[in-house]
Order: C-alpha cells, then sequence, then structure tokens
C-alpha cells in the first residue's frame, strides 16, 4: 500500500504524484494476488473478438457468476455476429433473460446486423471504430483490444477502480476517474495488457468482497436502485409477457390483455399490487419507441 510520504494532500486539494517504487509494490501485489488467485473464466480462454465482445457486455452490470451462467448457452445458440445478426429478436431476448438490462442485449443485435451490414462480419481492432458501434462504450472498446489484440489501451472499469482506489487513495474519498486514470496509464504492462487487466480485476473484485467496498471512494460512485417493485422490474416482466407470446400465431396484446397476463404471474406485480393500465400502456410505447416491440393499432408484439 502506499505511504503517506509517497503521496500527500497538496493546497489545492489534489493530490501529489505517486512515486515510482510506490506503483512498483502495487503492481507486484496485484500479480502476486493474481497468480495465486486467479480466476478461471469462459471468456478468458479465446481471443475471438465476438466472444469476447459479448463477455463484456454481459458483464456490464451484472455479476460474474450470472454471466458464467448464461456465457456459453449464449454462444451455443449465436456462436458469430452473423449468426446473431440473422436471429429475431425475440430469440435473442430470450437467450438474455436472467442477465438484466435488455437494452444490452438489442443492442448488441444491433451491432451484429452492422457488423455484417457494413465490415463483413469482422469487429474492427481500432477501439475508436469500435466505439461507433452500438453498446460500446471507452471500457469494452479498450478490453476487446486488450484480451483480443494485446493493444494496451487504459481504461477503468468497477473492480480496476477499486484496486487503485484501494491502495492510493487510502482514506479519501471524492476521487475522480480523472485522478487514477494517470495511474492506470503508468502501471499498464504494455507488454502483456490482457494478462495484467485480469490480474487487477480479479484483485478489485477480491477486495470488493473482503473490505467496505473501495469504489464507494470514487467520486462517480452510486448506488443501484431497488429492483422490487421498480420501472425496471415492470419493464422486464412486460416484454417477459411478450416473450412469452411471441411463438403463438396471434402474439400480439393490448394493455389490457398485458395487465391480465400480469395479475396471473405468480410473483408480485409491481409494488405488491395491482399495475394500472395507464402505466402498462406508456410502458409498451416507451419499449417500441426504443426498438424492444412493434405498435399497431394499439396493439403490440416483439419487433422481428
Amino acid at each position: 500500500m502506499i505511504r503517506a510520504s509517497d503521496m500527500t494532500d497538496a493546497s489545492d486539494g489534489t493530490h501529489a504524484p505517486v512515486s515510482a517504487r510506490s506503483r512498483r509494490e502495487f503492481r507486484k501485489t496485484v500479480l502476486a494476488h493474481f497468480e495465486a488467485h486467479g480466476r478461471d473464466l469462459p471468456w478468458r480462454h479465446t481471443r475471438d473478438p465476438y466472444r469476447v465482445l459479448v463477455s463484456e457486455v454481459m458483464l456490464q452490470q451484472t455479476q460474474v457468476e450470472r454471466v458464467v451462467a448464461r456465457y456459453e448457452a449464449f454462444l451455443h445458440q449465436f456462436p458469430d455476429v452473423e449468426a446473431l445478426a440473422s436471429a429475431p429478436l425475440d430469440e435473442v431476448l430470450r437467450a438474455w433473460q436472467g442477465l438484466g438490462y435488455n437494452r444490452r442485449a438489442l443492442a448488441l443485435k444491433r451491432l451484429a446486423e452492422q457488423v455484417t451490414a457494413e465490415m463483413d462480419g469482422r469487429l474492427p481492432r481500432d477501439p475508436v471504430l469500435l466505439r461507433r458501434l452500438p453498446g460500446v462504450g471507452p471500457a469494452t472498446a479498450a478490453a476487446v483490444a486488450a484480451f483480443c489484440f494485446d493493444d494496451a489501451h487504459p481504461y477503468l472499469e468497477t473492480n480496476i477502480r477499486a484496486a487503485f482506489l484501494h491502495h492510493f487513495f487510502p482514506g479519501h474519498t471524492g476521487i475522480s476517474d480523472a485522478e487514477l486514470m494517470p495511474l492506470v496509464e503508468s502501471t499498464l504492462d504494455r507488454r502483456d495488457p490482457r494478462t495484467w487487466y485480469y490480474a487487477l480485476m480479479d484483485y478489485g473484485s477480491m477486495l470488493k468482497r473482503t473490505l467496505p467496498n473501495p469504489s464507494r471512494q470514487s467520486k462517480h460512485h452510486t448506488r443501484q436502485s431497488r429492483f422490487e417493485g421498480s420501472k425496471r422490474q415492470l419493464r422486464a416482466r412486460v416484454l417477459r409477457v411478450l416473450l412469452d407470446r411471441s411463438d403463438l400465431d396471434q402474439s400480439d396484446l393490448d394493455p389490457i390483455e398485458v395487465v391480465a397476463a400480469l395479475a396471473r404471474e405468480e410473483s408480485p406485480v409491481v409494488g405488491g399490487g395491482h399495475v394500472e393500465e395507464a402505466t402498462v400502456a406508456a410502458v409498451l410505447r416507451e419499449l417500441a419507441d426504443e426498438g424492444f416491440l412493434e405498435s399497431r393499432e394499439g396493439r403490440f408484439r416483439t419487433a422481428d
């Protein structure tokens, strides 16, 4: 861990540069943990850009254990970009069930369609080009570059952030990503960024399991809103109702029929009570605007 002599508060509230010795000690600690406790995860056995991208999108806001349970099955059903692009959207959304945040599945499907139509089915290597694709942000693009091509680009995700906060900013809060990024860049293994980032993620994950979450020191930390009884839960249930009907000949529903289907569920509807038709109608329109559903004369079905 960093020593007080290596970093002190500056008069303007910023932090003095970290010494080379502290950076070396940090790298030694992280790599020693990885050697002893590195996780064996299925997406770490491939350099295929599509398979790595699928894992990175799944891991956004979803725990590793849940992704492990879905990753191989998803790839078995959609083994490459072309297969995902040509699949009906309802099949993709069904395969995504249990991972949450269905917008990611929709974005991944749109990405596959774009890559197939415009890039001959090959994901670009350049992170700048990757970021132009649906659902791909700076961290996802940098991860694909590192894990597939050993291209070293500094980036932050939740576990990497936790590792740097814990070691270089003990006792401090309100630390911005702008303060962390120089440390990410100065400690980056440019010869083997793949192993280094895996090590950082595993070390940060361990810290979050065994200590008060270091991510709370971040200026950007927010607590995830409660899912039970939330609008997110209602959206997921409404979409599931439509998915359950999409194989039937009469697969379109109006808001009243969706309310009736929700009332038949064993688990309670939002808030533990009855959900209003107007609320369901608004959710249906929202899902249609986002591309999940198609609407015709007040009735809704999953999009093609």
